[in-house]
């Protein structure tokens, strides 16, 4: 009955990889992956990071500023973590300086 069934034999050993220095590949990936988030989302949010602080430090009274909320006003009072701004001659609002997104120049205001 053997003749029915046939003997397993294990393959010889093959060569450990096709291509030459082929571990060090799997290195150069991750080093262009490394290179690409660096350049693409760490330095633009860090040159974004770094425009809001100067932003920020900037404020001074009279200036024509815009919230992160979209409302446009005057700066009246500047404190240390909050600005008072004025809306309308009747209206002002207290509100943190870093909901502060923009300034605008001067006269924008009073053309809206």
């Amino acid at each position: 009955m053997s003749f029915l069934i046939s003997s397993a034999h294990a393959e010889t050993a093959g060569a450990a990889s096709a291509v030459p220095g082929g571990e060090y590949i799997q290195f150069l990936f991750l080093g262009g992956f490394v290179v690409i988030f660096y350049l693409m989302i760490w330095r633009p949010q860090a040159r974004r990071a770094k425009e809001h602080k100067n932003l920020m430090g900037g404020l001074q009274k009279g200036d024509e500023v815009v919230t992160s909320g979209g409302i446009a006003g005057k700066i009246n009072k500047v404190a240390d973590d909050f600005v008072v701004i004025e809306v309308s001659p009747t209206v002002e609002l207290k509100i943190q300086k870093g909901s502060i997104t923009a300034t605008l120049p001067k006269g924008t205001l009073k053309a809206i």
